[in-house]
């Protein structure tokens, strides 16, 4: 399995900060609110290594477990978590280079049922994650304070490029502490 500690962090440009409450729609604070670092890339790194050692723990016998009748199984919410990523990096990517295009939202509950989550393993969902996590790093390591500032349309509402990035962290916070609670009881 890959493992998160190879990344060099560029260390010599400043930290992309927590953004404004007036940057994203209110809906977006309970994932940003649970993200404790004030520079993205660190809690990008931490947030993978803490997501790789907590899937590390998933028993293997709970990847198809639903907790109820209808609720995604844990392969799926980790699907949606990949997802999720590499919705929120694309659109990112997208206002930080100054693309005012607006952007549709994507509806997650057609998205997980075609993951095709059930046929895979915890290896294989968990080596992709830190793939895409890789990639979601790298790109905000090419994005400067100023092009963190910049905004576009996402879903109907106003977002900056460093919102997106902090989604992103916790988003996968939050999701962690649903597999814990429901799922791995």
């Amino acid at each position: 399995m890959l493992k998160f500690d190879i990344f060099d962090l560029n260390t010599n440009a400043m930290p992309i900060t927590k953004p404004l409450p007036s940057e994203y729609s209110h809906y977006y604070n309970t994932y940003i609110s649970k993200v404790v670092q004030n520079d993205l890339l660190v809690a990008l790194e931490e947030g993978g290594k803490q997501f790789e050692a907590f899937a590390r723990n998933i028993p293997k016998d709970k990847l198809n477990y639903r907790y109820a009748a209808g609720k995604w199984t844990v392969g799926e919410v980790i699907a949606h978590l990949l997802d999720s990523e590499r919705v929120f990096a694309y659109r990112a990517m997208r206002f930080s280079r100054n693309d005012k295009t607006p952007l549709a939202g994507y509806d997650e509950n057609v998205y997980v049922p075609e993951s095709n989550a059930s046929n895979r393993t915890l290896e294989s969902l968990s080596s992709e994650a830190i793939y895409i996590r890789k990639s979601t790093i790298a790109l905000f390591e090419s994005i400067t304070n100023e092009m963190s500032l910049r905004t576009g349309k996402a879903n109907d509402h106003e977002i900056s490029v460093r919102a997106l990035g902090y989604i992103i962290p916790g988003h996968e916070i939050h999701h962690m502490g649903v597999i814990k609670e429901r799922y791995l009881i």
